[in-house]
């Protein structure tokens, strides 16, 4: 067997495993960068190495999203700041990795090697990342880890920061006796950060202190308190926000002109959106001063245009007489629908030639008609939403843009207006949304912290001819980042909604959940998934738009009632097609 093959098993093996461990069949996967800590009932485990030496990292990996969902139980919410939140979140990573290999002893390795591996990645020692993962560190030394020299240099710095002293090591020790209980555990782990200086005890609050850990919650109560802590004294209703999506919630007094960053990039910002007004009370973005909607040709060369559209064609090519015959068949079904039928035996119209040996018969018969009736065929609109994230590299990515060849070509020869989106992010981890919030003292909860990058493939008014050369832009390296849903779809169901066609169908393809580290570590930790979760709702109970999802290796039906699945590219051409040929039966 080859090795790219044992390397797809071993992806589907160590989700499987997972799902073993935590005792959850339910938990979804995708592929791309994990999260810390990860998401509710999902995993992402990046792609299996392609040499065997990482084999135990990339284990490691896997092995503490099993720990996590095995040994982490979801609690209520506390206001922390961020560096409090991010050191307490590597504690209770550090809590369920301990805890796992000690019942799970051929772990310890796979840890070991994944601890230092993400040791390895971090350079800055001044970032709040390198800092908080000194605490995970920090509890696991001489815990039978072998930890590396990087390892150990971020645990002197971490220890050196916050001064850690002897004091500090007894309440170690106490976190370590409470490995198997999660509650007392965080209860040690405040009393750890009030030591550090990063919680203030509240006098008032000390009976009740503990009843309620850190973690993340949907309660939108603790969500207005933290909002009004964060505005000012002033009491602010939540609907007020309704009035600018935009808003950057900071004192006015603390504001940052950040007009020099401005100049250096150009930067679109969103209309206010009426449908997404629903949603402000639960989700907010920290600017979107950096967002960006730019057409495909903006994004490549001229040369490197045909060469990407050359790529695009020689992955066509095995599949193209499959793909024609297939789309013969719904051209033929479109085209019945919108072309006219006949009435016939009419007094007046045009002459039926087909009964003219009446005539010929009996001279005294009266004269055959017929006449054209249209069909009820609603002008039709159908808008291809391409997730351009970076789990997508690769077979995903390939699929997703031979299902936009394949729709667009054939509903265009049908006279059926199509729109090619695309979504993704400009930054890996943030941008200069992350960086303004970070000048403006980084407090917590603050929404979206990306800039994100809105492609527009082709849209609805231009022809498939002109625009179909650009397609091969989403074979670009190094375009595939990170993704937020849930506004990429508000953003392209507003497009539809303008459009004056009849009917509008709206089809995403994708490969799972939204993913975007720099706002999942300073949020909580379903932010995104719960606002796709809510736009989704929103737009299959109340919009008229028609909505479908395409999951390209991954099941997505977990967010969207009408969906379907495409594993392979052989069955691509036949799934696909036969999908749309239902949509257009209706």
């Amino acid at each position: 067997m080859s090795w790219t093959k044992k390397r797809e098993r071993l992806h589907e093996a160590a989700v499987s495993t997972i799902r073993a461990i935590s005792k959850n069949k339910k938990i979804s996967s995708n592929t791309g960068l994990s999260q810390r800590p990860p998401s509710n009932n999902h995993v992402s485990l990046p792609n299996v190495p392609r040499s065997i030496k990482d084999i135990n990292k990339w284990r490691g990996e896997s092995d503490f999203q099993a720990f996590w969902h095995l040994f982490h139980k979801k609690s209520s919410d506390l206001k922390l700041t961020l560096p409090a939140r991010m050191i307490f979140n590597e504690l209770e990573i550090a809590r369920v990795e301990l805890l796992g290999c000690s019942k799970y002893l051929g772990s310890e390795r796979n840890i070991s090697e994944y601890t230092n591996s993400r040791s390895n990645e971090l350079e800055d020692e001044k970032s709040l990342n390198f800092l908080s993962y000194g605490a995970n560190l920090w509890l696991k030394e001489d815990m039978n880890f072998n930890l590396s020299e990087n390892s150990k240099n971020i645990v002197s710095k971490f220890i050196k920061k916050y001064k850690i002293d002897a004091s500090s090591n007894k309440i170690r020790e106490n976190l370590l006796k409470y490995l198997d209980d999660q509650e007392k555990f965080q209860q040690n782990a405040i009393k750890f950060l009030q030591k550090l200086d990063l919680v203030e005890k509240d006098p008032e609050d000390e009976d009740n202190e503990y009843e309620e850990a850190p973690g993340s919650t949907n309660d939108i109560e603790n969500i207005e308190e933290t909002v009004e802590d964060s505005v000012s004294e002033e009491k602010i209703d939540l609907k007020d926000l309704d009035q600018d999506f935009n808003v950057d919630i900071q004192d006015a007094t603390e504001s940052i002109d950040d007009t020099s960053i401005d100049e250096e990039i150009e930067s679109l910002t969103y209309p206010n959106n009426d449908f997404q007004s629903t949603f402000r009370k639960d989700y907010s973005i920290y600017t979107s001063n950096f967002d960006e909607i730019i057409d495909a040709k903006d994004l490549v060369t001229n040369e490197e245009s045909m060469r990407l559209r050359n790529q695009l064609d020689n992955l066509i090519k095995p599949h193209i007489s499959t793909i024609g015959k297939l789309a013969n068949r719904l051209q033929r079904l479109l085209l019945a629908k919108q072309n006219t039928s006949w009435n016939f035996n009419l007094e007046e119209g045009i002459l039926d030639n087909s009964r003219l040996h009446r005539i010929i018969a009996s001279p005294g018969y009266p004269l055959s008609f017929k006449q054209e009736t249209e069909n009820d065929f609603k002008d039709t609109i159908v808008t291809l939403l391409i997730d351009n994230s970076g789990s997508m590299r690769g077979r995903s990515i390939s699929l997703a843009a031979i299902c936009a060849d394949i729709i667009g070509s054939t509903l265009e020869r049908c006279q059926v207006k199509t729109e090619i989106l695309g979504f993704t992010t400009k930054h890996w981890k943030g941008g200069d949304s992350k960086k303004l919030w970070i000048i403006n003292g980084s407090r917590s909860n603050p929404g979206r912290l990306n800039d994100i990058r809105h492609i527009v493939y082709k849209s609805a008014d231009n022809s498939w001819r002109r625009s179909r050369k650009y397609f091969g832009a989403m074979l670009r390296e190094g375009l595939l980042k990170e993704n937020v849903d849930g506004e990429a779809l508000s953003w392209s169901h507003e497009r539809l909604l303008k459009r004056h066609e009849e009917r509008k169908i709206l089809i995403v393809i994708s490969d799972g959940a939204p993913v975007d580290d720099s706002t999942l570590s300073a949020n909580r930790e379903d932010f995104l998934d719960n606002h796709l979760r809510e736009i989704i709702a929103k737009i299959e109970k109340e919009s008229p738009v028609e909505l479908q999802a395409i999951g390209i290796g991954h099941d997505v039906t977990k967010y969207y009632k009408n969906a379907l699945t495409i594993n392979r590219a052989e069955e691509l051409g036949e799934v696909l097609l036969d999908e749309l040929t239902k949509l257009f039966k209706d």
